[in-house]
């Protein structure tokens, strides 16, 4: 499952970011990955206590916070700082890998139900640099639109294919979900559009609007962890 999330980010508040991380400071990559994915990791991120790190992940915190349809999808418990990473060059690619089961940012864990990548860049703005993402019925991927966010399950193996030309910047970042399995996050994700749909055409009060809501409220009692 690979869900896109358009829009997260403005234009303003993409080219914010971009300018902040214009003139930061970049090291390797490899230093903030597992044993196995420091092997076939060959990218650049920021150090995550760096002034533009930190405004940066402020920025996306806030723009995930008004998104409905992000918390909608996610039912986030838990977010990780955003972490700002850069591909180009000779340090152009991420090989296969996954991620790991838990993300340790101080004394704070997050079990990584979900990994989400936010493109910074444009797809026109380099050459490659596809997230890959490996499911039961095929390849999945993913090249968005900067500002855009996608959304896949994080146990799940995946790659970034080496940039050829220019350089893709982008945020990563890993939720633990209030709702475990992702085939309950999907279904509800499912309901909660077909009602806004609903409430759009029938109103809040008609029956059969009001019915689903509860059922809606009631699967995610019985499934949410809070």
């Amino acid at each position: 499952m690979l869900l896109r999330v358009p829009g997260i980010l403005t234009p303003n508040e993409v080219s914010r970011a971009r300018e902040l991380l214009a003139g930061a400071s970049w090291s390797d990559g490899r230093a903030t990955a597992g044993e196995q994915a420091a092997v076939v990791k060959n990218n650049e991120q920021l150090n995550p206590e760096s002034e533009a790190s930190r405004l940066v992940s402020e920025l996306v915190l806030y723009a995930l916070n008004r998104h409905p349809d992000f918390f909608s999808a996610a039912l986030p418990k838990k977010i990780s700082p955003p972490l700002c990473n850069r591909y180009g060059g000779s340090t152009n690619t991420y090989g296969s890998h996954v991620d790991s089961a838990v993300r340790y940012v101080g004394a704070m864990r997050v079990r990584t139900d979900i990994s989400c990548t936010l493109f910074l860049s444009e797809p026109g703005d380099y050459d490659g640099g596809e997230l890959e993402i490996e499911d039961l019925s095929g390849n999945q991927t993913a090249k968005y639109a900067a500002g855009d966010v996608v959304l896949y399950p994080g146990n799940r193996v995946h790659r970034v294919t080496p940039v050829t030309r220019g350089q893709r910047y982008a945020c990563f970042f890993w939720i633990e979900s209030m709702v475990r399995a992702t085939e309950q996050r999907q279904l509800l994700h499912g309901m909660d559009r077909e009602l806004i749909r609903l409430r759009t055409t029938l109103g809040e009060t008609d029956s059969g609007v009001v019915a689903l809501t509860g059922t809606y409220h009631n699967l995610l009692r019985m499934w949410a962890d809070v």
